[in-house]
């Protein structure tokens, strides 16, 4: 309909989450024609264990138990009526358990930052937060310096996220 709503972006939230199961992109027009749409194609096979199973990257290292949730939640947030999507808060509550099991194998990563990112998802999150409020001050001065029109992220994005804002 084009018009940017939150429902929308829970929708192409929903098709990344397809994308990062199947490997495949959004839109192929290389593929067949009932698979060149991913989240029509999606929504045939999400059903059927065998389907899907077969559908999944095989490059990606997970259970089977942790990629049907993946699924079935890719699959709400692509509901066709916008009503019957989740809100973001959910998708998080969803997901936040797989963060344990779905860590990242570089362990560059783990020390990017100076945040150990092997840390539990609240504790990641505090440890974020901290680190913003130490470095806030001239994180906003250069953000003043900046002559950009757009900022690198809102006002007060980091204090905004929290373990309760999630439910």
């Amino acid at each position: 309909m084009g018009k940017i709503t939150t429902k929308g972006d829970v929708f192409s939230y929903g098709v990344v989450l397809m994308e990062l199961l199947t490997g495949l992109m959004a839109l192929d027009e290389g593929r067949s024609e009932e698979r060149r749409y991913l989240a029509n194609w999606f929504w045939q096979i999400k059903s059927s264990r065998e389907k899907l199973m077969a559908a999944v990257d095989s490059t990606l290292d997970a259970d089977e138990e942790s990629i049907t949730t993946v699924a079935e939640l890719a699959g709400h947030c692509t509901a066709r009526e916008p009503n019957h999507r989740p809100d973001m808060g959910h998708v998080v509550n969803v997901l936040s358990p797989l963060v344990e099991k779905w860590k990242p194998v570089d362990d560059e990563l783990d020390s990017c930052s100076g945040i150990d990112y092997r840390l539990p998802l609240p504790q990641l999150l505090k440890a974020w937060q901290d680190i913003e409020s130490i470095n806030g001050a001239s994180y906003s001065n250069s953000l003043n310096e900046s002559k950009g029109s757009i900022p690198g992220r809102p006002m007060g994005f980091s204090d905004s996220l929290n373990s309760t804002s999630a439910r």
